[in-house]
């Protein structure tokens, strides 16, 4: 069955169906380009993902990878990544195997379409001229005919008249044959025309247009071949990433199964552990005798005793322990400080003593300390000093430090072998100069060989230096060992006082230094400047308008003028006193009563 045979008189019909094929063609051209751009869109919206949650280069977050959790996670984020670059490719094979090829392929049958349907109409136009011709002849004949016939009666009815001349009758007789002979030549015309047009007929509805109709069928059914090739390929080009989609899933169901909490835990214990010993037992002081103020060691022994041991496990693992955390600074104890509540004269900064600690010894002395280290602690933060680094790693913790040294001593002992390597081959290329002097002049190899050796002589010294500082650290574990060389400059921290002095501070185990016994005070602002200076800028909590001047005259506070707006970096503990800052980063402490405070803006 055939669509020349069948549909001989469906020309409309196969008109309409061939349009719609290539209507259907172009719509699903264009459901397979939205269907890649939502690919495109979901890779992008993926890679955009993973970027986000990517740790940045030398962050805190890469520096954590060496956890398994941290690089399961990192392992999951590349996973994903190759997860959305199949996306994309699934987008693009989609759209060079299916919209490229379908779009050119349609514009071919387009054409083949249009050349078809013009050849048609070609033969139909001709069968319809054929007709008007056969038409207009058979009308002439049939004109013709008729004015034959007039003629032969005109003719008889003059030769029958008896009025009618001799020349009368010859002349209608003539035109009556001329009339009969015309009339014959129609017919004749008109039986030929009526040959034609029935043979062209017989052509246009049994040659012709059954042969474009099957063409029109053939470029159909190539159509739909093609179309249903483009269906498969809808569905295989996925198909044929999936198998890598699969393994991205499956390295993320790998990646959690390498997570070992136990790997972990070791992992942070090798990277924290300080290597300090655990502090001894404090002894008791009887303060019914009395308070000792000026007794710096035991005031500090007792002050700490409060604290207790979570004080140890502060943020700053790399110093020894004090006596004063980050804690005991920053929420300093309620009513050290007597707010003011009108604007008289400024009080001293410290403002009045509470009366109920007058019967309390031990809090009494606790907040006159506090009292005197409060507003000192911003005055430090304002150096922003960077911790001193030594060569030799001692401002680590005694664990550390051994790794550091190690780790100076492995790539010191890998640079050494290459230049020993290099000096070994410097040395056979002189050997084969010596022997062959058409290769090369051995004498141009000198200035490589002395830097080599310069280099191999440097590189020894730097070893033996940190072998020895590693055999030193190592002697640390002994805890009387590390008593004997707390004088040491390997176990010294030091701190500045506000004018860039050096004081030797306290040794791990609470020892002091042979050098004098410093001012308490100053280890103690030590310890809060270095802790500080570890920290980021605190971003501002609101603002505040000052009310009142206020001189700013101890140490610790800043100065304001009435008026000026501040922005405010803690808020007042119940003590009175609210830490700002200016525009120029200066920050200090200033009376709560002086100040119109807004916060969340």
């Amino acid at each position: 069955m055939d669509w020349g045979t069948d549909l001989w008189d469906q020309y409309d019909v196969i008109d309409k169906h061939t349009q719609s094929g290539l209507e259907l063609v172009e719509k699903y051209v264009k459901f397979v380009k939205e269907r890649t751009e939502i690919e495109q869109n979901y890779a992008k919206q993926l890679r955009n993902l993973t970027k986000k949650y990517h740790p940045k280069r030398g962050s805190r977050e890469e520096l954590e990878c060496r956890f398994s959790n941290h690089q399961a996670f990192l392992d999951i984020l590349n996973e994903m990544n190759d997860y959305a670059g199949q996306r994309e490719l699934i987008a693009e094979n989609m759209m060079m195997n299916i919209c490229i090829e379908l779009t050119k392929y349609l514009q071919e049958l387009k054409m083949e379409r249009k050349t078809h349907l013009s050849e048609a109409k070609k033969a139909q136009q001709s069968l319809e001229s054929t007709y008007k011709q056969l038409d207009s002849s058979k009308k002439r004949f049939e004109r013709e005919w008729r004015e034959a016939e007039k003629s032969a009666q005109y003719a008889e009815k003059t030769d029958q008249d008896i009025n009618a001349t001799k020349a009368d009758v010859e002349k209608a007789k003539q035109q009556a044959h001329m009339r009969a002979h015309i009339a014959d030549e129609c017919k004749n015309d008109y039986a030929a025309q009526l040959q034609k047009y029935n043979k062209e007929q017989s052509q246009f509805y049994f040659s012709d247009m059954p042969l474009i109709f099957n063409k029109l069928q053939d470029m159909d059914e190539r159509r739909v071949k093609k179309l249903a090739q483009g269906y498969v390929l809808f569905s295989d080009t996925e198909k044929q990433v999936t198998p890598i989609i699969g393994k991205c899933l499956e390295g993320i169901t790998k990646a959690g199964a390498n997570v070992n909490e136990r790997n972990d835990s070791i992992a942070l214990i090798e990277q924290h552990k300080s290597g300090f010993e655990r502090p001894g037992d404090l002894d008791f002081e009887d303060y019914s005798q009395g308070i000792n103020r000026a007794s710096s060691d035991s005031s500090l022994g007792t002050l700490s005793t409060p604290k207790g041991p979570l004080e140890l496990l502060g943020k700053n693992k790399s110093k020894p322990f004090w006596l004063f955390a980050k804690k005991s600074k920053l929420s300093p104890s309620p009513s050290s400080l007597t707010p003011f509540s009108t604007p008289p004269a400024p009080s001293p900064a410290n403002g009045p003593h509470s009366p109920k600690f007058g019967r309390d010894p031990l809090s009494y002395c606790l907040k006159e300390i506090n009292k005197t280290v409060k507003p000192r602690i911003s005055s430090f933060r304002t150096l922003r000093r960077t911790p001193t680094v030594s060569e030799d790693f001692g401002h680590l913790p005694p664990e550390q430090r051994r790794k550091r040294l190690q780790q100076k001593l492995d790539d010191i002992g890998k640079e050494l072998q290459k230049e020993v390597d290099q000096s070994e081959a410097l040395g056979k290329m002189k050997d084969v100069y010596e022997k062959n002097p058409q290769m090369g002049d051995p004498a141009s190899l000198a200035p490589q060989i002395t830097q080599t050796a310069q280099n191999m002589e440097r590189l020894r010294g730097e070893f033996n230096k940190y072998e020895l500082w590693l055999t030193e650290a190592g002697g640390r574990g002994d805890p009387l060992l590390r008593r004997d060389t707390s004088r040491d400059d390997t176990h010294r921290s030091h701190s500045f006082n506000n004018n860039g002095s050096t004081h030797e501070s306290c040794s791990p185990d609470g020892a002091q230094s042979d050098e004098g016994t410093p001012d308490p005070s100053q280890a103690i602002y030590a310890e809060f400047d270095d802790e500080f200076e570890e920290e980021e800028l605190v971003p501002p909590i609101g603002q505040c308008t000052a009310m009142y001047n206020f001189p700013g005259a101890s140490e610790g506070t800043i100065a304001m003028q009435e008026g000026e707006v501040l922005s405010v970096v803690e808020e007042d503990k119940g003590d009175g006193w609210t830490r700002v800052r200016r525009a120029n980063g200066d920050e200090g402490y200033i009376p709560t009563s002086y100040v119109s405070i807004s916060l969340g803006k």
